[in-house]
């Protein structure tokens, strides 16, 4: 960490300079004696990466941002404010505090925080960040979270770990047996003193297997913005009774927000196919994630198309936490019918189909986008259809 990179005319130069491409930055004389061009270049560069995920960081001054990957790596503050709130408290540690984001967030509904990074450079950014952002309730600790959680010999609410998706070689990974630190059930036995253990995964995280590994968990977020899964989050127990509960969170719309619990899916089979009728729903991406795909049809007055296809429909337009569409016409796939359907851009999605859309946009040569909407998939006699969609127009029918 190069503290120069505070001074008064470094900032400016930096603040001024945002929409100036880095590759010129650095080609340029060395602009200051204490820091580096290519230090200022990646300074601009991952400000700027952060302006929508990290709005806090990027509009307070003399904010000092790490590299690129730990800004990848880093929560949102859209995730981290959701996180803060589902967990109460007095105390709770960050054992993994990364670039402090959550932490940040935290300490807000927290009376004390205790961030822990074992990186040192990381840890003393964080910590000069901390005082720039007024976080005065956020003791700063430079070793192994992991270790300092296993020692706690008093009540702790809530201890927070969000392992790295990447190994020793620097590859990503997504199961938590593969994550730094390792997160096991053997780990979790060990971690005596604390209330709720809350552990952020990656998106595409095999919820059965986590499950199954860490035993002891209570409640699963599957979090999301604009219909993308950006994190599930396991929240562990030891006094769970194992009927979990899952939640699919959208955190641009609430009001799209869909809950259960595990023993509404296990074992359950969906035999209420239909024929396309004439409304179209997709669920959104966490409702997917989540696998409770019979369970909409009993939650919503709608029919599956196919048993695997996850796509549902209903004569009457209905509210609907997903994407929905009004049907235009159903045709069975052929290149003829395609090339019938007269039609030079759509926006194409496959279901349980076995092409996928960038081959079909090669054979029937459709641009991308407009205002049709085609669905590759099978229908419930499991025959390969397209339907072709617009976006409906009208107001939901009750």
């Amino acid at each position: 960490m190069n503290k120069n990179i505070f001074d008064k005319n470094v900032q400016d130069y930096i603040s001024k300079n945002l929409s100036t491409d880095v590759f010129e930055i650095i080609l340029k004389k060395q602009l200051f004696p204490k820091v580096s061009n290519k230090e200022i270049a990646q300074q601009i560069s991952v400000k700027v990466k952060s302006k929508k995920k990290l709005p806090t960081y990027f509009n307070t001054p003399n904010i000092y941002f790490p590299n690129k990957v730990n800004i990848e790596q880093t929560s949102s503050e859209k995730t981290a404010e959701f996180k803060s709130k589902i967990v109460t408290g007095y105390t709770m540690i960050d054992a993994t505090g990364g670039f402090g984001v959550d932490s940040m967030y935290f300490s807000k509904e927290f009376k004390k925080t205790i961030y822990i990074e074992e990186n040192k450079q990381l840890f003393e950014i964080v910590k000069a960040n901390s005082k720039e952002l007024g976080l005065i309730n956020i003791e700063h600790l430079n070793e192994d979270g992991i270790e300092y959680a296993k020692k706690i010999d008093t009540g702790i609410d809530l201890l927070y770990i969000d392992p790295s998706r990447r190994n020793k070689e620097n590859k990503k990974v997504h199961f938590l047996s593969d994550c730094i630190p390792l997160i096991n059930y053997d780990l979790i036995e060990s971690l005596q003193n604390f209330k709720t253990i809350l552990i952020k995964c990656s998106p595409i995280i095999d919820l059965k297997k986590t499950i199954n590994d860490l035993r002891v968990v209570s409640e699963i977020y599957i979090v999301g913005i604009n219909n993308e899964v950006k994190e599930v989050l396991f929240s562990l127990n030891k006094k769970c009774n194992n009927n979990i509960k899952i939640k699919c969170i959208e955190l641009t719309n609430r009001e799209l927000d869909f809950d259960f619990c595990i023993d509404e899916i296990d074992n359950k089979q969906n035999n209420d196919n239909s024929e396309v009728l004439k409304y179209l729903y997709e669920p959104n991406s966490m409702i997917l994630k989540s696998g409770a795909f019979s369970l909409i049809c009993d939650r919503y007055d709608v029919k599956k198309l196919n048993t695997n296809s996850h796509l549902y429909t209903s004569k009457k337009l209905i509210d609907f936490p997903g994407r929905v569409f009004e049907v235009n016409s159903v045709v069975n796939y052929s290149k003829r019918n395609l090339k019938d359907l007269n039609i030079y851009k759509a926006n194409i999605t496959t279901r349980n189909f076995p092409i996928d859309v960038k081959d079909i946009r090669k054979k029937s040569k459709i641009l991308d986008g407009g205002e049709d909407y085609l669905f590759f998939t099978k229908n419930h006699l499991d025959e390969q259809i397209i339907i072709k969609t617009k976006k409906p127009t009208k107001k939901s029918e009750v």
